[in-house]
C-alpha cells in the first residue's frame, strides 16, 4: 500500500471539492471515507482557503499533506462527478493508483457550457427576477441586458485574475451606470427593480448557502471565514452602485420612482422557472437534474407567496419557504443519489436577500441611515430564518438517516 499516494488521492479529491464550491462538512467527510475505506484512519481538516490530511502508516510514522486551495468557483458538475467518484472508490478500493487516474477522468470528462450559453445564463438570471421583485416587462429585457454587462465583464475579470473584492465592484459599476442613465432618460419603469434584478447574479448565493451550512454543521471556522466573504462582497456590491449613482445623479437625480407591476402566481412561477434556469447555467448543473433544480425554485417561491397570502410576517414566509426548498433538495438528493448541494442552492436562490442589500444600501446613500440600519438588521434576520429552517430539516433527514443506519 502506498500511503502517500493514497493520501494525497484523497487531498487531491478535497481540494477539487472545495474549489468548485463544496460545502466544508462534505470535504472533509469525503476525504475520511475514501482513507477509511481502506481500513486506515485519518484526521481531515478544511477551511475554505485549505485542505489538509492526516494518518499514520503502517510503521507508525506520521504522514501529512496540505493542499491550499484558491479562488473558489460555482462548479456543481464537478461537486457531482467528484461525489459519485468518492462513492465508486469507496466501493471498489482500487490501487490508489487507479483511483488517481480515475479522478484525473473525471475531472477531464467534468462538462461546461459554451460562452453563448452562458451570457443566456445571465440574461434569464437578471430578466427573471426583475419581474418577480415589481418590474415591467420593459423592465424585465433590460436587466437582462444589464446581466450581459456583468456576464462580460466577469469573464474580462476572470481573465486576468483580478482580486474578487474588486471584480464585484467593477461588475456592480459597470452595470448600475446604464441603468441609472436608463432611469433619466426615461427608459425604463422602475429602476430599483431593473437594479435589483441584476444584482441577484453578484449577490454570493452559493456562498450564503455554504456559510449557513457550515455553522450548522460545527465547522464554525469555515462558516466564520465564508460570512466574512459574504460581507465583503456585499459591500463591493454597495461600493460598485454607489460611485454609478455618483456618476450619473446629474442625469438620474435622486429621486426613485415609486410603485411596481403585480404578475399573478402562475406568471411570477414563470419567471422564477426562467430565472433559476439562468442560475443553474451559471452554477454549471447539466443533465435532467437541472430542471429539477429549476422546479425547485419555483416551489420555493410559491410557498413564499402562499405564506404572503395567509399574512404570515416576513422572516415566517422566508423559513416556511426555506423549509419547502430544503425538503425537496434533500428528497432529490437522496432518490437521485446526487448532493444536496445543487439542489438546495438553485433551489433557495429566490429567497437570496438581495433586495435587502440593495434597499440597505440605497438607504444609506439617502442618508437615511436609521432606516437602512433597520433593513440591514431585518436582512440579516431573514438570512437567519432561512438558516434555522436549513438546520431544522437537515437535522431531521441525519437522525433519520443515522435511525435506518442502525436497523
Amino acid at each position: 500500500m502506498d500511503y502517500y499516494l493514497l493520501t494525497d488521492l484523497a487531498a487531491r479529491v478535497g481540494y477539487h471539492l472545495a474549489l468548485s464550491g463544496a460545502e466544508t462538512f462534505r470535504v472533509e467527510e469525503t476525504i475520511r471515507r475514501i482513507i477509511g475505506a481502506y481500513g486506515i484512519e485519518c484526521e481531515a481538516f478544511s477551511i475554505p482557503n485549505c485542505v489538509m490530511v492526516s494518518l499514520e502508516t503502517a510503521n507508525g510514522k506520521p504522514l501529512m499533506v496540505m493542499k491550499r486551495v484558491g479562488f473558489h468557483g460555482n462548479d456543481l458538475e464537478s461537486v457531482e462527478k467528484l461525489n459519485a467518484l468518492s462513492r465508486r472508490i469507496c466501493a471498489e478500493t482500487p490501487d490508489p493508483s487507479v483511483a488517481a487516474q480515475w479522478l484525473d477522468e473525471t475531472l477531464k470528462g467534468c462538462r461546461r457550457y459554451s460562452v453563448p450559453v452562458y451570457y443566456l445564463g445571465n440574461f434569464c438570471a437578471a430578466a427573471g427576477f426583475c419581474p418577480v421583485f415589481g418590474g415591467t416587462l420593459r423592465d424585465s429585457l433590460f436587466a437582462g441586458l444589464l446581466g450581459l454587462i456583468i456576464g462580460f465583464v466577469s469573464r474580462q475579470m476572470d481573465r486576468r485574475e483580478t482580486n474578487p473584492f474588486f471584480s464585484t465592484i467593477v461588475e456592480a459599476f459597470a452595470m448600475a451606470v446604464p441603468a441609472y442613465l436608463a432611469a433619466g432618460f426615461h427608459l425604463v419603469d422602475y429602476i430599483d427593480f431593473v437594479i435589483i434584478g441584476a444584482l441577484m447574479i453578484l449577490v454570493p448565493g452559493l456562498l450564503i448557502t455554504n456559510s449557513m451550512r457550515d455553522i450548522i454543521y460545527g465547522d464554525t471556522n469555515s462558516g466564520i471565514n465564508r460570512i466574512v466573504q459574504v460581507l465583503l462582497s456585499a459591500f463591493a456590491i454597495a461600493l460598485g452602485t454607489a460611485a454609478a449613482w455618483r456618476v450619473t445623479m446629474s442625469v438620474y437625480g435622486i429621486t426613485a420612482s415609486s410603485g411596481s407591476a403585480s404578475y399573478p402566481a402562475w406568471g411570477q412561477a414563470v419567471m422564477i422557472f426562467v430565472a433559476c434556469t439562468g442560475f443553474f447555467i451559471l452554477f454549471n448543473v447539466h443533465g435532467q437534474g437541472s430542471a429539477l433544480c429549476a422546479l425547485g425554485g419555483v416551489i420555493t417561491w410559491m410557498t413564499y407567496l402562499l405564506c404572503r397570502e395567509l399574512g404570515i410576517g416576513i422572516y415566517g414566509m422566508n423559513f416556511f419557504a426555506a423549509v419547502a426548498s430544503a425538503l425537496y433538495s434533500e428528497l432529490m438528493a437522496r432518490s437521485r443519489k446526487y448532493p444536496v448541494t445543487s439542489y438546495l442552492v438553485i433551489s433557495i436562490v429566490p429567497l437570496v436577500p438581495g433586495a435587502g442589500i440593495y434597499y440597505t444600501m440605497s438607504l444609506g446613500l439617502s442618508g437615511d441611515v436609521q432606516a437602512a440600519v433597520h433593513k440591514g438588521l431585518e436582512t440579516a434576520g431573514v438570512a437567519g430564518s432561512i438558516a434555522v429552517a436549513m438546520l431544522l430539516v437537515s437535522t431531521i433527514f441525519r437522525l433519520v438517516t443515522a435511525q435506518n443506519g442502525k436497523k
